[in-house]
């Protein structure tokens, strides 16, 4: 309860946050609206529209929140979440567990377990020196025991108390115990060498003890299997978990354990040993304690983002400057992101902690969709109308944000298909989110952007939303004013350069850098740079890891890593006991069939990852024959037929006090067995490569044996993803480009182009894979996350300069680079910087996972904009795609409105003009008749000819609402002509 009122504080902050932003922004809005035009009813009537958007995106945005909200279930389940969905060791387990059930409460056996159950551990070194065989360390772990058995707790109605003896696993009537305590009462002769100690089994001679070292030393130090020296000692204490009851008593009672070690450890209450704990809830607490510790950063991230976006989107010119335009832009990506997870939500989609990442990435990528946005509303001319501006921006934005948002979506929708649960959770809100902010950009944030049209129609500042003066007519005014106060253009004048400054960033990024890229040198060196980067990618391709370590789902300062690190440090030459079993009705009392499973018996033994010892093997079949035939000549009994092997299985074996009763199934009769089960034991397994060597080498023998086999150890269905992660990151990358480069035809259809964007995705993709290797990030389910984020990513920078490439009107290759990086060099910078900047916190976290976020966006960010603002310019520029141009039937027919050929000698005699009526003349075509003219005469200049009907062209088929909007467009037409359009007229 305490944990779900934590979470569900955090969760109405932002919820408040939120609402307070939505109805700051609803004021500023109507508030601006009034300002303009003094309430002009007529003029009202054109911020209708924009208003109504406004108005019914915002109550949209509240009715999902708070509906969904409502509805919330938060998962924290490690196994679901990190674990294949239909990984083979769930299927495994489900056979196992079909045979042989779980009994806590009298038939508990440890090394039976199908689940992890409720427990508690602890790994106990000595302060000072190396071995634990000494008095006052023994003396010590007696009093760590009776404190652990002395914890307490109320469950029910009347606050029953129980302790560990009251809800423990138990064989028969007796808890499970660490009966390896026992040594205390024979430590005086151990610690002076008078008794001992052999590996690996030893009975102990005052309390008859059979003490199994290997399962409570670690890492001993031995010579001839005489126990030299015992750095660790490890203690266990199992729970029942029977039913729902059980549970959440084990749950109490693991939460007062925790504390109640960690206060020992606080008080100093030992004197020479250290302990490290550990529960079966430690990954669900330190999975929640990552969901808390990212949450505070939540307002740090966006006033940064802010404060980044509204100086990045400031001007000299205080009319033209969008400062409110950032910073509506952040609210659109974080309303629009609530939204999502709202309706996520109210569908019933399982909220996780990883999705708290998905906010600082979403709100980048709509802050990128703003930069693009108001850089091509930059573009337009001041003197159209609002509405057609607005029309023009959308024309040249759209298909950049376009490109990227579905990019985006299916990305996410590669990885929703996911084997890992927590990956389709997170691509799930993840997606909603970046499906959200599209819609909020392309409805809430264009009214903004209309909104804030109309002050910049009426030159009023863009703060204050005061009428103000262009720079052209405040020289008069005083410095101040004419530094914070000026802008806008004077109507009567409307071309003056005074008033028209360029953009400064904007400029840069065309004359500094697109002439540094037209020059061959650089161009040579970029490419060689380009293949420095991508051997060191290769190189770290090959060295990546594979596997999600239980430590990283932990915060660095948590106590579970220490006990990771010991575990790791003292207990890996034992670590796993773990279940063969043979289901189906076999003839066990045939001897070919006792050879059978004995080979096999042996096949495992024989691996290289489990002991080959017969001593760590528990086969109730071997026991039973090695039994019958030592004592054939006493027992007196006949098990050649099923009669007699079955009467003397149960008689003389499977006895209730026996742990081989446990693993032999019955059929409802009781003459016939089902199914049987041994227990192999797996050594010196130390690291996650391992362990998927040694479950695909332990498959490998089940299948390959007559017989139905399964093996099973609780902690292979973590280790099914060391199997699954490689092959899944590899098919979703590999799905992923293919769907973007199809994507990005579709939307730029020109092969070379998207062959580029392709070749830049697989170079991103495989720079972020091999730098994140040697990142130290390993191929897991987290980083698949970010994988198939980043494959969409990867897009996003490569695809606004390729686009804005072929839009080019120039024709030489380095005038098209350079007219491309003009368009969106600065927006490319800025979603860079924004990105890198929403993501900067979780660099602060402490958490694995979210530091796995922040590195891979980083790399995918910065390589991502070195590809588009860099490399991808220079391949266009030596290939220079150009881009198709549709042409009518008429236009293939006379490819100009004119024709002034030019003869290499003199020119024909002209046509007489009664024959101009013909459609040929002697057979010329009347658009190829070479027309004479004077040749200082401005009125039959060749260029008019070109002019007229191409301004008549553009104006043909619109609609205008007055003479003053005709004459405002017609000049537009003219100004974006260039030079060499004239010089090939």
């Amino acid at each position: 309860m305490e944990n779900f009122i934590k979470n569900y504080e955090s969760l109405k902050f932002l919820y408040i946050f939120s609402v307070f932003n939505l109805e700051y922004f609803i004021l500023l809005q109507l508030g601006t609206i009034k300002l303009i035009d003094n309430y002009d009813p007529k003029k009202l009537r054109r911020l209708s529209t924009p208003e109504t958007v406004l108005q019914i995106w915002i109550r949209s945005s509240q009715v999902s929140r708070v509906t969904g909200f409502q509805r919330l279930h938060y998962e924290m389940d490690a196994e679901f979440l990190f674990s294949p969905e239909n990984g083979p060791s769930k299927m495994e387990r489900s056979i196992i567990e079909s045979f042989f059930k779980i009994n806590y409460s009298h038939r508990f056996n440890p090394t039976r377990i199908t689940r992890p159950g409720r427990y508690a551990k602890l790994i106990v070194i000595p302060k000072t020196g190396n071995d634990m065989l000494t008095n006052a360390i023994w003396n010590e772990l007696r009093l760590l025991d009776n404190v652990v058995k002395n914890v307490t707790i109320a469950y029910g109605e009347n606050n029953r108390l129980y302790k560990y003896e009251d809800i423990c696993a138990r064989w028969i009537d007796e808890c499970f115990e660490n009966d390896i305590l026992n040594l205390d009462v024979v430590m005086d002769q151990i610690e002076s060498k008078q008794l001992n100690l052999t590996f690996p089994v030893m009975i102990n001679p005052i309390t008859w003890d059979a003490h199994t070292f290997p399962v409570f030393f670690g890492r001993t130090v031995r010579y001839d299997d005489v126990i030299e020296r015992v750095p660790s000692v490890q203690l266990m204490y199992f729970l029942t978990d029977d039913t729902n009851v059980d549970d959440e008593k084990g749950a109490l009672w693991e939460e007062k354990f925790l504390d109640a070690i960690a206060e020992t450890e606080k008080l100093g209450l030992f004197e020479y040993i250290s302990t490290a704990r550990f529960t079966s809830r430690t990954l669900d607490i330190e999975l929640e304690k990552n969901t808390q510790s990212v949450t505070p950063y939540f307002m740090s991230t966006f006033v940064i983002m802010i404060v980044f976006s509204v100086f990045t989107c400031m001007m000299t010119d205080w009319v033209r400057s969008k400062p409110m335009l950032g910073l509506l832009g952040n609210v659109s990506a974080v309303m629009g992101t609530f939204a999502a997870f709202g309706v996520a939500t109210y569908c019933g989609v399982d909220f996780i902690g990883i999705n708290l990442a998905a906010p600082f990435l979403t709100c980048s990528i709509g802050i990128d969709d703003t930069f693009v946005m108001l850089a091509a509303w930059r573009r337009t001319p001041v003197t159209m109308d609002v509405p057609e501006r607005t029309a023009h921006m959308l024309s040249e934005a759209a298909v950049s944000v376009t490109i990227t948002t579905l990019t985006d979506i299916v990305c996410l929708w590669i990885g929703k298909n996911s084997p890992f649960p927590a990956i389709q959770i997170f691509c799930i809100y993840t997606g909603l989110a970046v499906s959200f902010i599209f819609l909020w950009h392309l409805t809430f944030f264009t009214a903004c952007i209309s909104v804030y049209g109309y002050i910049e129609q009426k030159n009023r500042h863009s703060i204050t939303c005061l009428r103000v003066l262009p720079v052209s007519l405040a020289h008069n005014k005083s410095w101040l004013y004419r530094v914070f106060c000026t802008g806008g253009i004077n109507i009567k004048d409307a071309d003056n350069p005074e008033d028209n400054p360029e953009n400064s960033l904007m400029a840069w990024c065309r004359d500094s850098l697109g002439n540094a890229l037209s020059k061959w040198p650089v161009k040579v060196l970029i490419i060689l740079l380009f293949i420095g980067y991508l051997t060191g990618a290769i190189y770290g391709t090959l060295r990546i890891q594979e596997g999600l370590q239980r430590r990283k789902l932990s915060k660095p300062d948590s106590y579970s890593v220490e006990f990771y690190d010991r575990e790791d440090f003292y207990f890996r030459e034992y670590p796993y006991r773990i279940q063969v079993v043979i289901a189906g009705e076999l003839n066990y009392w045939e001897e070919n069939v006792q050879n059978e499973i004995e080979n096999l018996t042996r096949a495992f033994e024989n691996s290289q990852f489990i002991s080959s010892s017969s001593f760590y093997t528990e086969s109730w079949l071997r026991s039973f024959l090695g039994y019958i035939d030592r004592n054939k000549d006493i027992l007196n009994v006949t098990i050649g037929t099923n009669e007699g092997f079955i009467e003397t299985l149960k008689q003389h074996w499977l006895f209730r006090p026996n742990p081989f009763s446990l693993d032999v199934k019955f059929d409802e009769k009781g003459d016939k067995i089902i199914a049987s089960r041994f227990i192999i034991q797996a050594v010196n397994i130390t690291d996650g490569n391992m362990e998927k060597d040694m479950v695909n080498e332990l498959r490998r023998i089940a299948q390959e044996s007559n017989l139905n086999v399964t093996v099973f150890h609780p902690y292979f269905v973590f280790f099914d993803q060391f199997e699954l992660v490689r092959s899944s990151s590899m098919q979703s990358m590999l799905i992923g480009g293919v769907i973007m480069m199809i994507i990005t035809f579709v939307f730029i259809p020109n092969i070379i182009c998207s062959f580029w964007v392709a070749a830049s995705i697989v170079s991103i993709e495989i720079g972020v894979l091999g730098y994140m290797a040697l990142w130290d990030v390993n191929l897991d389910s987290i980083s698949m996350v970010n994988l198939n984020m980043c494959i969409g990513f990867s897009v996003d920078f490569t695809s606004h300069i390729c686009y804005a490439y072929m839009s080019a009107k120039a024709d030489d290759s380095n005038a098209k680079t350079k007219e491309s990086l003009y368009s969106l060099g600065l927006p490319v910078f800025q979603g860079a910087v924004s990105t890198i900047l929403g993501v900067f916190a979780l660099l602060f976290v402490g958490s694995y996972i979210f530091m796995v976020f922040f590195k891979m966006i980083f790399l995918v960010t910065i390589f991502g904009a070195l590809h588009g603002v860099l490399l991808l310019p220079v391949l266009l520029s030596l290939v220079n795609p150009r881009k198709k141009e549709k042409k009518t039937k008429i236009e293939k027919k006379y490819p100009t409105t004119y024709c002034i050929p030019a003869y290499p000698s003199s020119p024909p005699p002209p046509p007489p003009l009664a024959n101009f009526h013909h459609p040929k003349h002697f057979g010329i075509p009347l658009h190829e008749i070479y027309l004479h003219h004077p040749p200082y005469s401005s009125d039959l200049a060749p260029c008019d000819f070109y002019l007229f009907p191409t301004v008549k062209f553009a104006l043909k088929g619109t609609r205008f609402q007055s003479v003053e909007v005709v004459k405002n467009r017609a000049a537009c037409v003219t100004k974006e002509l260039t030079e060499k359009d004239f010089q090939h007229c």
